[in-house]
């Protein structure tokens, strides 16, 4: 399912962006690089230099964190399971929740330390218990990244510490901080613990919004030299959920102020409009040479589409099917696209599928249908 999202944003043409009505210039932000992007829809709404390489700090820990909960998902690992730590996770330099050598830690302590309090040694303490080394994990991490469709990230840790080689863009971190939270509901809850205590030790959550915005419900912080302050940020207001991602920030205060500033704009003047169910049939398609006349056509997906605010009643969808649409046919087979037009404008094309399965049909049934297209 990662996949197929990724693939369909990326079917969506600039057009969706470009020839949109007008609507009022987002603010400035003060960041290198920026993203805002509709989680339901998975569209960008404002965009700075998405695609532009950049250190991730520890926004690479939603990486690792991603990696943790499909492990605990697989069964492969469970919360309650000790961990022994290793001088190697016991020696991490940076941001640390402190844990100890003498003393095994469980995973779910490992996970609101790598969350909570950004701990570097529980990252690679949970890298090791996953994959018995982080240079094996960061393959690991390298592989999902491709999975989810960062084409622009390159990892080489688990905890985000610099490398010239631990590379991402905020266009990928929008992929995957959506993936998370799609992929992990029962997960996601714990980026919004505000503070965590292990070893007698309090630390808070650093992303400031938690405490400003009671629709914030997480997610990350990360801070270098070289990738300044970075925020990636969750909200929900009503059925809607934005993500920022906000990188090269000046300052703590500033990475919290601009992803408010990003947020608000999206929630203010866009909406996010429900075009389709999934599985729910939009058009029934003519098919020849099948054990059935017609197949169902739809999305395997909720189709969502993010448009300016008040302008989603002049949608308009019309589907153009393949014809002749001959059997056999596969459930999930692509059988037309759906276009979207917004005031006379191009505003989306969508790949419309088969919900159904098509065998073909006997040989008379085939015989017949061949003579019909003869004079069709």
């Amino acid at each position: 399912m990662p996949l197929l999202y990724a693939l369909i944003f990326l079917l969506l043409p600039s057009a969706l962006y470009a020839q949109q009505p007008a609507v009022p210039s987002p603010p400035p932000i003060a960041a290198k690089a920026y993203v805002l992007t509709d989680f339901n829809s998975g569209q960008q709404l404002v965009a700075q230099n998405p695609n532009q390489r950049i250190e991730p700090a520890s926004l690479t820990k939603l990486m690792t964190a991603y990696l943790t909960f499909a492990a605990l998902k697989q069964k492969t690992l469970t919360k309650e399971q000790v961990v022994p730590v290793s001088t190697r996770a016991w020696k991490s330099e940076g941001s640390r929740m402190f844990i100890e050598p003498n003393k095994p830690v469980a995973v779910e302590e490992l996970i609101k330390g790598m969350i909570v309090q950004s701990g570097n040694d529980a990252c690679v303490a949970l890298a090791e218990a996953i994959a018995g080394s982080e240079e094996v994990f960061a393959q690991m991490m390298n592989r999902e990244a491709q999975r989810l469709g960062m084409k622009n990230s390159h990892f080489m840790n688990s905890t985000g510490l610099p490398h010239a080689q631990h590379f991402t863009t905020a266009y990928d971190l929008s992929l995957l901080a959506a993936a998370l939270i799609r992929d992990f509901p029962e997960y996601y809850p714990y980026y919004s613990i505000k503070e965590y205590r292990y070893n007698n030790i309090t630390q808070s959550n650093r992303n400031r919004l938690l405490w400003v915005d009671p629709t914030v419900d997480g997610m990350k912080t990360g801070f270098t030299d070289n990738a300044g302050y970075c925020l990636i940020t969750s909200a929900r207001r009503g059925p809607r959920r934005l993500v920022s991602v906000v990188l090269g920030a000046n300052s703590e205060s500033a990475r919290a102020t601009e992803s408010q500033k990003l947020l608000n704009y999206g929630f203010q003047f866009y909406d996010t409009a429900k075009l389709y169910d999934r599985n729910q049939a939009v058009s029934t398609v003519k098919v020849w040479k099948g054990s059935a006349n017609t197949v169902k056509a739809g999305f395997p997906y909720d189709l969502f589409l993010s448009v300016p605010k008040g302008a989603a009643e002049k949608l308009k969808a019309s589907v153009e099917t393949q014809q002749p649409l001959l059997a056999p046919i596969a459930a999930g087979q692509k059988i037309g696209t759906m276009r979207v037009e917004l005031e006379g404008k191009s505003y989306g094309e969508f790949p419309v599928v088969a919900l159904e399965e098509v065998p073909l049909a006997g040989i008379f049934g085939r015989g017949w249908d061949s003579l019909r297209l003869l004079f069709k």
